[in-house]
């Protein structure tokens, strides 16, 4: 796994639009000025049958041709920029702000403007190399330059035509449901692996502890374990973050806590500063949440959409259904990850860091608290959620998480009896909640699907 803050830097880069097109303008300039060397030490060697696909014109046409592309592809790309800023725009107010960074991290997105800035400034860097004819110097066209940037012109222009279908199937509801998902699925493979051990006993508190507060303020964003473990090692100490991954932290208020790995032992004032700078060296904040090993913040986009559906001003109850369909395959991908936190042993076998990592019940509750709140008056959406219920306690085959679920189905059916619904779909929908709650209670081996 690669260093929490190395995957941090490369998750910034990878959500921001400008890499991407700032490498491409650099290599095309580049470009620009090596192949026109190139023409220049080839000139009239060519044979007959590459240079007759050519540009075969004179200093003017060629001027001309290298003027028409560099002025098109500029205009072309402050399209493309205005319509990707539109195409924000929509999913910050129909979707949810938090959103934004799976959209700027489309890689389609970043070619397609690589593509019209390297070719824009390709054929300007070229320009410069046309000469006409005078009494000191021959008249010099750079044939194998102006071909390269009529190419990179004609791929633009079919560039242009993808992009558009590319974004208009970007803004479907769908289509960001399933992006968001495929991240999320990313992190839980990421933070909670298939072979993931059960913890332990946690590691209990030695007398002599102390805080360990916030350098910055911001959202915790990534913790790098083996300098965790380092400083716990160097500090014969043992430490317990007590946030987990997405928390917001305040300058100057606790968020770990740490005391001596043996009893009795008291660190000074200095050793404990130390100590608390090289934990929060360890520990990447910033201004945003990230999936780099936030696996709440998945949830947290997807629940968002389904509250904005479930909105008066939208009430589209269809997207906040197929959103539960998304939540309820994260949720059973999790059952037998064992959720929670994580404890990092030294060489000796001994908890030295635990770090706060999310179980499934918050992550439950999480999917389902806000949605039930907000959708149990719609049967659609009620139904939904008694089947991801259902198929959470399905999943769960240990029964670790029963206890959760059956709580959860309680609250529906509270939340069903009270809604106003026709007496009809009242009865249904409890009856169908009761069928699940039993079948969940029974356990796996006597599960048959719910009618």
């Amino acid at each position: 796994m690669l260093n929490g803050r190395v995957a941090l830097w490369l998750d910034v880069l990878r959500t921001q639009l400008w890499p991407l097109p700032v490498l491409a303008i650099a290599a095309a300039v580049a470009l620009g000025v090596g192949l026109p060397a190139l023409d220049s030490s080839v000139e009239g060697q060519l044979p007959g049958s590459v240079s007759v696909f050519l540009f075969s014109g004179g200093p003017e046409a060629a001027r001309a041709v290298l003027q028409a592309i560099a002025g098109s592809l500029i205009t072309v790309t402050s399209l493309t920029f205005s319509l990707t800023v539109v195409t924000l725009q929509l999913a910050s107010g129909q979707f949810s702000p938090r959103l934004l960074r799976t959209f700027t991290a489309d890689r389609f997105v970043h070619g397609t403007l690589a593509l019209f800035l390297a070719a824009f400034a390709f054929a300007l860097t070229v320009l410069r190399s046309v000469r006409d004819q005078t009494s000191s110097n021959t008249a010099f066209v750079p044939e194998i330059s102006v071909t390269v940037a009529f190419v990179l012109a004609i791929a633009s222009v079919v560039c242009l035509v993808l992009f558009l279908a590319h974004l208009a199937r970007e803004i479907r509801v769908e289509t960001m449901l399933r992006r968001v998902g495929g991240e999320t699925r990313a992190t839980i493979d990421r933070v909670f692996p298939g072979d993931r051990p059960t913890n332990g006993a946690p590691a209990s508190q030695q007398p002599g502890g102390f805080p360990i507060t916030a350098g910055s303020s911001g959202f915790l964003t990534s913790l790098d374990k083996d300098a965790l473990l380092a400083a716990a090692v160097s500090f014969d100490a043992v430490v317990r973050i007590d946030r987990e991954p997405g928390s917001s932290l305040v300058e100057g208020v606790p968020f770990a806590t740490a005391w001596p790995l043996e009893a009795g032992a008291r660190p000074g004032p200095e050793a404990r500063e130390d100590l608390q700078r090289v934990i929060n060296r360890a520990v990447g904040s910033g201004f945003e949440r990230t999936s780099v090993q936030d696996v709440a913040f998945g949830f947290r986009q997807l629940v968002d959409v389904a509250a904005r559906a479930l909105s008066p001003g939208i009430n589209d109850p269809t997207t906040a259904v197929h959103v539960l369909g998304h939540l309820s395959a994260l949720l059973c991908r999790l059952v037998d990850r064992n959720p929670g936190p994580e404890q990092i042993v030294d060489d000796e076998g001994r908890v030295r860091v635990v770090m706060s990592l999310p179980g499934l019940p918050a992550l439950l509750d999480l999917s389902v608290g806000q949605i039930r709140n907000y959708g149990a008056g719609d049967p659609d959406v009620a139904r939904r959620l008694v089947d991801l219920l259902y198929e959470v306690g399905w999943c769960d085959r240990r029964g670790l998480y029963r206890d959760a679920v059956l709580d959860h189905l309680d609250r529906l059916r509270s939340a069903i009896a009270a809604a106003g619904y026709a007496a009809a779909d009242r009865r249904s929908l409890l009856d169908h909640a009761g069928s699940c709650a039993a079948q969940v209670q029974a356990g796996p081996a006597d599960v048959s699907l719910p009618k």
